[in-house]
């Protein structure tokens, strides 16, 4: 457990005289986390204007053994979900929350393996969606998951900046994951299975 620290400052008020003011860690922890926050909202923002002003070329990288970069963008999202669910179980763990699990030395590896693989997955993905087709919003699919890939790399961004700090409140790092495994949820909800379901799982 982190130490809570206290600071106390006299100031002078108009009317009351002497009065002390008490800043405590934890509130100061709290506003450092406004800087990997922001970062990230700045991260979402600039791949939504990219996306807006940068003219789809409609091509992107394919992959041999799939019949459209649509379906590559379905799998690899599928994958990627996969590894997120990994990354879910094992951070659970890593937290103490699954007693068979907790303490296992192997937790850590796959946690940050899995991790990395996800991103890794999804890179060719967002190179798709950006490159070849840009942001989107002729109909509310379509808005919605072009705003879902926005906020995933965002909220990835702001994660990676609150691993990397070990001032920041403790709450901040299961936030910003969360966000990262529902963005990818949802944007599997409104990709892959759309695909999925409208082309069949083989086309």
């Amino acid at each position: 457990m982190r130490p809570t620290k206290t600071t106390t400052k006299t100031k002078t008020g108009p009317t009351t005289g002497p009065m002390t003011v008490t800043t405590t860690g934890p509130v100061r922890a709290a506003g450092r986390a406004v800087i990997p926050l922001s970062v990230g909202a700045a991260v979402a923002v600039a791949l939504g204007v990219y996306g807006r002003l940068h003219e789809p070329t409609g091509v992107a990288v394919n992959l041999a053994g799939f019949s459209s970069p649509q379906a590559v963008k379905a799998w690899l999202t599928t994958v990627a979900l996969v590894l997120a669910v990994v990354q879910l179980v094992s951070a659970l763990a890593l937290f103490g929350q699954l007693g068979p699990l907790a303490g296992r030395r192997w937790i850590g590896p796959v946690h940050r393996w899995s991790g990395r693989a996800a991103v890794a997955v999804t890179l060719p993905v967002v190179a798709h969606c950006l490159y070849a087709l840009g942001f989107q919003y002729d109909e509310p699919r379509v808005l919605v998951h072009s705003l879902l890939g926005c906020f995933f790399y965002g909220a990835f961004a702001a994660k990676m900046l609150t691993l990397s700090r070990n001032d920041l409140p403790r709450w901040l790092l299961p936030a910003v994951g969360g966000a990262v495994f529902t963005g990818l949820v949802c944007l599997w909800l409104t990709s892959s299975l759309w695909f999925f379901t409208t082309f069949g799982l083989i086309r």
